[in-house]
């Protein structure tokens, strides 16, 4: 096998933390210049701040909390710090999330997550994905002349807008695992909404950079651009409605969203949407419930990876590029080496073609879930890795199915946007979730204090092709196929790692490329979420702008890839456990890890 290796490609990662800020700097400059945002911080969190940018985990003995926005994590330190679990954590986590970063997650939305309990060492997930309206039509995204609507006709509007599933998610986990009171753990949200919370710069860039479609919608409008101005970095924003949307979740539960008032707010602005209205009813959203799956979990260097399966393809396809790459010994080849980035990239391709025609909503569809990641067919999907050079045809591979199915293959679109969660708590639980409204600011439909998300638009717009049925095509009742990939790494039948992270389909590179450099290349885990991002989805290799990543455009083209150098902004939340609790938050974003 031929090796070509790039002499200190990473060696800023492993041997000079400043990378990590100088990657940050080149894709969110708000993690340089974003102090005002955070003042009145605690030192704790100061602090937690400072080692992200200087690419240090932070450590602790007994807790530990990792999400996107250091206010979001200080509401959820306050919980762990009184003895509430993970899962408490998590509610106050979500609660300010949602008001802080609105564009990408809230109670608009959906989420998974992936539970380990210390009592039953048991590992569980629950899925809180939004799901197809009952009047939901095969024609749903499809013009008059039954052709797939643009992608931003359909977001834009009531149309793209599923039953949310993140309250009723929130309430369950609380109702399983959790042990503080259900009322305080908004406290932090509703002080932060009635009192003001300061515009961070990566919201008020984000708000800049989607003027048209916020525009569009009165209410949405008169949030984001009061007065006729887009939100300012510094800026101090109150959200009364938000406030009296959490008290009445806080008083009666998520039965307060999902029926009276709230919801038929939700349902009203869904089908009267101007120029773009959905069929969204006050029928769906009283009968939306949380499901708990059984995990899906992949022998990976002695640890298993275990995750969300479907209607995520996030552990599936995670796991069979892990599975596929078990063979290989990527800790001899290490970061710098091209080879190692063809076998991931390479890897990637084959379970993003069995991700394309095999996975979608397994209530709906049957699935070859234990057939994708047996052993037996991911070492035969390995072998094709054998040679020195690009694949130069990718195909989607035959899994062992329980019984027979044809299936077309899907080219549904997933934009990045999204939050993550990770959380230890010191009973030894452990949550993993991953938290969105999908597209960055969703549907752009503002209601009672929230977005509501697009999450539809992530079904096919096509419901077959060559005369078979595409698996992942929209149905009533049915939840889009998600790449979402809450993961938390066993070993010895504990918790090892807990990580994830926003993207859209990227997503599941970011996460193995992360496990594998933690694993693989021993990196921390602040050094692993900071790695400069190598992925490759379809076949053209994506290389991080501003990071020493470019250097590997010509290796790799040498080797067969097509290469594109681009942004990929991650946010990574991880959380190592071993006989101490290491935390790293993504450089790319504001988030930080906090614990004791």
């Amino acid at each position: 096998m031929r090796a070509i290796i790039l002499t200190n490609l990473f060696a800023a990662v492993l041997a000079a933390p400043l990378m990590a800020q100088q990657a940050a700097d080149a894709v969110a400059p708000e993690a340089a210049t974003g102090a005002e945002a955070f003042a009145g911080l605690s030192e704790a969190a100061q602090a937690a701040r400072d080692a992200k940018s200087a690419g240090v985990p932070t450590e602790a003995q007994d807790w530990m909390v990792a999400a996107a926005n250091p206010l979001a994590v200080e509401a959820g330190a306050r919980v762990l710090r009184e003895g509430g679990s993970a899962a408490d954590a998590m509610v106050a986590v979500q609660a300010v999330l949602g008001l802080v970063e609105p564009q990408s997650s809230g109670l608009g939305g959906g989420a998974f997550l992936v539970w380990f309990d210390a009592k039953t060492q048991a590992l569980t997930t629950l899925d809180g994905r939004e799901t197809a309206p009952l009047d939901a039509k095969p024609t749903y995204f499809q013009d008059e002349n039954g052709e797939p609507l643009g992608f931003f006709d359909a977001v834009v509007g009531g149309l793209s807008v599923g039953t949310p599933g993140t309250p009723r998610l929130m309430e369950e986990a609380h109702r399983r695992w959790g042990s503080s009171n259900w009322a305080g753990l908004f406290d932090e949200a509703i002080a932060l909404a009635e009192q003001g919370f300061t515009v961070s710069p990566r919201l008020a860039e984000l708000v800049a950079g989607d003027d048209e479609r916020l525009r569009r919608f009165a209410e949405t409008e008169s949030y984001f651009y009061p007065g006729g101005t887009a939100l300012q970095a510094g800026d101090i924003v109150q959200n009364q409605p938000y406030a009296d949307t959490l008290r009445a979740i806080a008083a009666e539960g998520s039965r307060a969203f999902y029926t009276g008032e709230i919801a038929e707010d939700i349902v009203r602005t869904v089908r009267e949407a101007e120029g773009n209205p959905g069929l969204l009813s006050t029928a769906d959203l009283a009968l939306y419930d949380v499901i708990e799956r059984a995990p899906v979990c992949v022998a990976y260097r002695a640890h298993d990876v275990c995750g969300m399966g479907p209607p995520s393809s996030g552990a599936l396809t995670v796991g069979q590029i892990l599975g596929t790459l078990e063979p290989y010994d990527l800790a001899a080849l290490g970061p710098d080496s091209a080879e190692a980035w063809r076998l991931i990239g390479d890897a990637s391709r084959l379970a993003f073609a069995d991700r394309g025609r095999y996975m979608a909503d397994s209530d709906f569809v049957p699935m070859p879930t234990e057939g994708l990641v047996d052993p037996t067919y991911l070492q035969g999907r390995a072998e094709l890795l054998g040679g020195e050079t690009a694949l130069t045809e990718v195909a989607p591979g035959d899994p062992e199915w329980d019984h027979a199915q044809l299936w077309a293959d899907d080219a549904s679109i997933e934009f990045p946007s999204t939050s993550h969660i990770s959380i230890v708590d010191a009973q030894g639980n452990a949550l993993s979730m991953t938290t969105t409204i999908e597209n960055g600011f969703g549907s752009r439909l503002f209601v009672r204090g929230f977005l509501l998300n697009n999450e539809l638009t992530d079904f096919s717009f096509k419901t077959h092709d060559g005369g078979a049925p595409i698996a992942n095509r929209i149905e009533p009742g049915k939840r889009p196929r998600s790449s979402m990939a809450p993961t938390i790494v066993m070993k010895d039948g504990a918790p090892a790692m807990v990580v994830g992270s926003p993207g859209g389909s990227r997503i599941i590179g970011y996460v193995a490329q992360a496990v594998i450099a933690h694993l693989d290349w021993g990196l921390d885990v602040q050094q692993a979420v900071g790695l400069p991002h190598v992925l490759n989805r379809f076949g053209t290799m994506d290389l991080e702008a501003g990071t020493e990543a470019e250097a590997l455009a010509g290796p790799l083209a040498e080797i067969g890839f097509e290469t594109e150098i681009r942004d990929l902004n991650s946010g990574l939340h991880a959380i190592a456990v071993g006989e101490t609790l290491t935390g790293g938050a993504d450089p790319r974003r504001e988030g930080i890890a906090l614990g004791e």
